[in-house]
């Protein structure tokens, strides 16, 4: 049985946009998942930490036949083969890759918590989701758009990566 999940992908190091393309064939290419849809590219300010380069973010639709934790796991086996390393919380990185949806799942577990406890307030993860399934409602009974149209104008400063 095959379920749906949205992933959000984001990178500010070594060739940002390559490491988020590069990533999403990567995801396409896991036997057990098959990629369903591709938001823009867009290039936002960093969250956290302001000393370092802005990110390219995007988020892609999957069916999968994955249990959550094993769909974390390859996921992390593809950011370690970006050499992502976790020293600075919310610091720079070459690929951050964040199961964002699951189904209608709430999960919420030592390793990995579903919906994405920071989703509903990041305009960089719902502007792309929305790219891919404006009529997304969250298990908590929230629409996508109506997130979206509550954002502020600092969480909407975001904006297609030229390429």
């Amino acid at each position: 049985m095959s379920v749906t999940a949205f992933i959000a992908l984001g990178s500010n190091l070594d060739n940002p946009v390559s490491q988020v393309n590069t990533a999403i064939g990567e995801i396409e290419h896991i036997h057990g998942i098959e990629l369903k849809a591709v938001s823009r590219l867009y290039r936002t300010a960093p969250v956290g930490p302001q000393d370092q380069d802005d990110f390219i973010n995007a988020v892609v639709k999957v069916e999968t036949t994955f249990p959550p934790l094993e769909l974390l796991d390859r996921l992390q086996e593809i950011e370690q083969k970006h050499h992502r390393i976790r020293t600075v919380h919310w610091g720079p990185r070459t690929l951050d890759l964040d199961i964002l949806l699951y189904g209608s799942e709430v999960i919420d577990s030592p390793r990995l918590k579903i919906p994405h406890p920071e989703m509903k307030r990041r305009g960089f993860v719902l502007v792309p989701l929305m790219d891919i399934a404006s009529e997304l409602v969250l298990p908590d009974g929230s629409p996508v758009s109506e997130l979206v149209a509550r954002l502020g104008p600092d969480d909407l400063k975001i904006r297609p990566a030229v390429l």
